[in-house]
């Protein structure tokens, strides 16, 4: 799709689309540790169509909330087209604001809750167990994708000045995502990540090669 501007033209339902494909791709490397407990779970009390049933829901919970967040960033983007329409020198101030609001999230408390959150998966695991009812595998999954996007949210929002679409960015973030929630000095290296967010954030109104989707010229 290359690298664009705002929503790239795209309507909300083929932007949710391609949103929540991009998602599953980014988040699958640091949701499988809970993704597999739990579908293990699943298989030792259910077998079949209803094994496969609740795996389903498990997953549509999981993406739902990933596409809620994803209509958010739509209506930023379109915002976004609006701003830049008007007025295509604002792109560097919107980009620095992009950097410097993801550079504050990773050393806010919510990312420290829910990056706690999603490194401990024996923990989480032991905490769904005790979810009960109907609907309970879409709400396992509804609930830990929550706690994904509070950990994740602000990395997200990077792809405004460097492109939604930018398979390349994409890649670097699901990267910095998985080390995060696995690596031993994921919690350190979050750190590192918002610092460098800030550092960016000041470079980028004086530095247009960093700010790709904000670009009108793609």
């Amino acid at each position: 799709m290359g690298v664009g501007p705002g929503t790239m033209g795209l309507t909300l339902p083929i932007f949710l689309v391609l949103w929540v494909i991009m998602m599953a791709a980014m988040m699958l490397p640091s949701v499988a540790p809970v993704a597999l407990g739990w579908a293990r779970a699943i298989r030792r009390r259910s077998s079949g169509l209803a094994q496969a049933g609740r795996i389903v829901q498990f997953l549509l919970g999981y993406l739902v909330v990933w596409a809620a967040f994803g209509a958010l960033v739509f209506g930023l983007l379109a915002l976004t087209d609006r701003w830049l329409g008007a007025a295509p020198e604002a792109g560097r101030w919107i980009g620095a604001g992009a950097f410097a609001l993801a550079g504050a999230q990773q050393f806010g408390p919510l990312k420290r809750v829910c990056l706690r959150h999603c490194r401990s998966p024996f923990t989480q695991l032991l905490h769904y167990s005790g979810f009960g009812g109907p609907g309970r595998d879409f709400r396992v999954g509804a609930h830990h994708g929550g706690y994904c996007v509070g950990c994740c949210w602000g990395l997200m929002i990077v792809l405004i000045p460097l492109g939604v679409m930018n398979v390349a960015a994409m890649a670097g973030l699901a990267v910095l995502i998985f080390l995060e929630k696995l690596w031993r000095h994921g919690r350190a290296l979050s750190y590192v990540a918002g610092a460098v967010f800030l550092v960016l954030a000041v470079l980028a109104p004086f530095q247009p090669w960093l700010l790709p989707g904000l670009s009108m010229q793609d």
